[in-house]
């Protein structure tokens, strides 16, 4: 199997277990405007796009950041992996409380355990790992740009899921922030 075809491998592990885990949660209470839903899942599309299409008009995109040496292959698949782990893992602790869009949960609760006693945002750190960990694999200038692209993404939806949780939870969340750090541990 190729290196590329392993991180392909694991990033359908990924969205396997997405998919499995998005049974049984509890119904909407309040969700985000569906222009703003749509223009993540641009965000997203574009950044699939930089990932797996090697289109000419990428132009330097397309150019080489890194050597396909071994030891940094290896590196990026060992990325790859990690990240895709630690976003099941702080997903796996989300339960029920997890939404594909900005979301509140009817009996919605604030979750501080596992990764969130640390991140405010651990499921959107673990997938830039493992973009970032993809990126070393394709060691070329798209790769980043699909990490960067996606950041973006990831920090304009997080901000509006903090605003919806201040809302919801007013003290509770703020005193939350104080003791976590937003994509890294506070």
């Amino acid at each position: 199997m190729t290196p590329l075809g392993a991180v392909g491998g694991l990033w359908t592990i990924f969205a396997a277990y997405w998919i499995l885990a998005s049974f049984g949660r509890n119904p909407a209470q309040r969700r985000e405007n569906p222009v703003a839903r749509l223009i993540h899942l641009l965000f997203m599309a574009a950044t699939f796009v930089l990932l797996y299409s090697r289109d000419p008009t990428f132009g330097w995109l397309n150019n080489r950041f890194a050597p396909a040496t071994p030891w940094l292959v290896a590196l990026g698949l060992a990325l790859t992996a990690t990240g895709i782990a630690f976003a099941i893992w702080a997903r796996w602790h989300l339960g029920k409380e997890w939404s594909a869009d900005v979301t509140i949960r009817q009996g919605h609760r604030l979750i501080r355990t596992g990764p969130y006693a640390r991140i405010r945002h651990p499921i959107y750190t673990g997938i830039l790992v493992g973009m970032l960990g993809t990126a070393l694999v394709i060691g070329e200038f798209r790769g980043l740009a699909a990490v960067a692209l996606t950041l973006f993404g990831f920090w304009r939806k997080a901000r509006a899921e903090e605003s919806f949780l201040r809302q919801e939870f007013g003290a509770d969340f703020e005193e939350h922030t104080r003791r976590t750090g937003f994509f890294l541990p506070g």
